[in-house]
């Protein structure tokens, strides 16, 4: 009896599903706002040199703070005061509006910087002068974040598969609560990136593991909706998040506010272990145990087969083409999120508008799946995404203009999330039970080791405006074809042995066979 079978008996989709579903959507929901923290505490305000060392002996007393900067700190082509330069001596010159002399002695700051609090109250940059020639360390806080990440998905992906699930869910939630509010409070820039880093690590296991429980206690029909309604946590948190921030715009407290809430997820503890993975390391009386627990919520009959899986060898087929079309997926989807503020709109209003788009997007995916399988819909969905980055590339920058290309962007936003939402069902039917939580370990690493470059893809544009947007046009255009070429799961059982996935594979090579010739 093959486990899709047994599930159908206790029905797959009754109140033991539904609840499993529900605990692991309500903790994962603050977990989401970690991933999009770095657009709001990372960001680097208005600010010039401070001229305390300039006013030594008080001769700015009776001019305004408009005058003391027309003395102090040079004008920029905008006709805003310079950022990282000033004056080596005040130019009273200047309130009389004669000409400037050909070569004015200008120097760096020489006494730290004045911020534009106006906007927020603190952040990285006002709290350790992240500016000028550091400003790079600013952006760099939120690489190191999904350096942690991808570092967590493969370590939680093999703990997991040691351990089993549920222990390694609960421990991810805790540590990632620790070390998230533990950073609130760090005493340096070292310290914040280094506990950033491990809250990256630990939490990473909540968002592989939750998602591979929810798939493996689903009947095959319902694995889609399962999907969509999995990643229409981090919508909701997407959309949720910018709220928050608006009301906290002190760095250290939204910390805090994004950290704490996980502690509700401490009703981890009455998630069921996959009875999947039970099986799979033989231990199939704690297996019948939890099936027994699901008939009876289920107000179905006793379990009396336990289905058995065989033992397996380590090789599957299409990983490398998987790898690659995740790698892009990740790339894309969070460099179009963590350029919020390039479109010249409200960066609050902006990613509420990212987050909402994503409700049509992921609930159409229930639909897309259906029609047209998990192949086409990745295809497509990366095709499209692809399209809107190179057509805003030919769309000119400016005020008339920045709806137009908030417009596009926000069209590529929702077809990413669409690719998103279908690569992490995706991932989870192609790899068999005795391997999946391991696979996806690997997945997510790639992943997030393409969430990692897209920060440094995003500081490209200071060598040409549109470096970025063609980089992330290109990774979509190319990801489409490589997405094209993977094997459709879509009505298969999900495997449980390595040879269960032979037959799957077998589509991918032959259309790689066919290119060829």
């Amino acid at each position: 009896m093959k486990f899709e079978d047994l599930l159908s008996e206790i029905n797959g989709f009754g109140r033991f599903q539904k609840m499993v579903l529900c605990i692991n959507f309500f903790g994962r929901f603050s977990l989401a706002c970690h991933f999009l923290l770095g657009n709001f505490i990372a960001v680097i305000p208005s600010h010039h040199c401070s001229i305390s060392s300039l006013d030594a002996d008080e001769i700015f007393e009776n001019l305004t703070q408009e005058e003391r900067l027309t003395v102090s700190i040079p004008v920029q082509d905008d006709g805003t005061p310079a950022s990282c330069h000033m004056f080596s001596y005040p130019q009273f010159h200047l309130l009389s509006n004669s000409s400037s002399p050909s070569e004015v002695a200008v120097v760096q700051c020489q006494n730290g910087w004045e911020y534009d609090n106006s906007t927020f109250i603190s952040t990285l940059a006002t709290q350790w002068d992240l500016v000028c020639d550091k400003r790079a360390l600013s952006r760099l806080t939120t690489t190191i974040f999904f350096i942690g990440v991808m570092c967590g998905a493969a370590a939680f992906g093999s703990l997991s598969a040691m351990f089993g699930r549920k222990p390694m869910l609960l421990v991810s939630h805790m540590l990632g609560m620790g070390f998230g509010l533990c950073s609130a409070f760090s005493s340096s820039f070292i310290m914040f990136a280094v506990l950033r880093f491990f809250t990256g690590f630990t939490i990473t296991g909540s968002v592989i593991i939750s998602t591979i429980l929810n798939v493996e206690w689903v009947s095959i029909e319902h694995r889609k909706l399962v999907g969509v309604i999995d990643s229409l946590s981090w919508t909701f948190a997407f959309m949720s998040f910018p709220l928050v921030a608006y009301f906290i715009r002190d760095w250290r407290w939204l910390t805090v506010a994004i950290s704490l809430p996980t502690v509700t997820a401490i009703i981890t503890w009455w998630v069921p272990e996959s009875a999947r993975w039970l099986i799979a390391n033989g231990r199939v009386d704690k297996a019948h145990y939890y099936l027994h627990k699901c008939a009876v919520m289920n107000r179905k009959k006793e379990i009396i087969v336990i289905p058995s899986v065989k033992g397996c060898s380590d090789k599957s087929h299409g990983s490398a083409g998987f790898f690659t079309a995740r790698f892009a997926v990740a790339t894309v989807a969070y460099g179009i999120s963590f350029n919020i503020s390039s479109f010249g709109l409200n960066r609050y209003l902006t990613q509420f508008v990212y987050g909402a788009i994503e409700i049509p997007a992921k609930l159409s995916i229930y639909y897309l799946l259906d029609k047209f399988g998990r192949r086409i819909t990745q295809a497509g969905s990366l095709l499209f995404v692809g399209i809107s980055l190179m057509i805003n590339i030919f769309i000119p920058k400016g005020e008339n203009k920045s709806v137009v290309r908030t417009v596009i962007a926000v069209l590529g936003k929702g077809c990413s999330a669409t690719s998103f939402g279908t690569v992490i069902l995706y991932s989870s039917e192609l790899y068999p039970t005795v391997v999946r939580q391991n696979g996806m370990g690997y997945n997510s690493f790639v992943a997030r080791l393409g969430v990692s470059v897209a920060p440094l893809i995003l500081l490209s544009d200071d060598v040409w405006s549109h470096f970025s947007q063609v980089i992330l046009s290109s990774l979509g255009l190319s990801a489409a074809f490589v997405a094209y070429l993977l094997p459709e799961t879509r009505g298969r059982c999900l495997p449980e042995t390595i040879e269960d996935v032979e037959g799957i594979g077998y589509g991918y090579v032959e259309k790689l066979s066919s290119l060829g010739n």
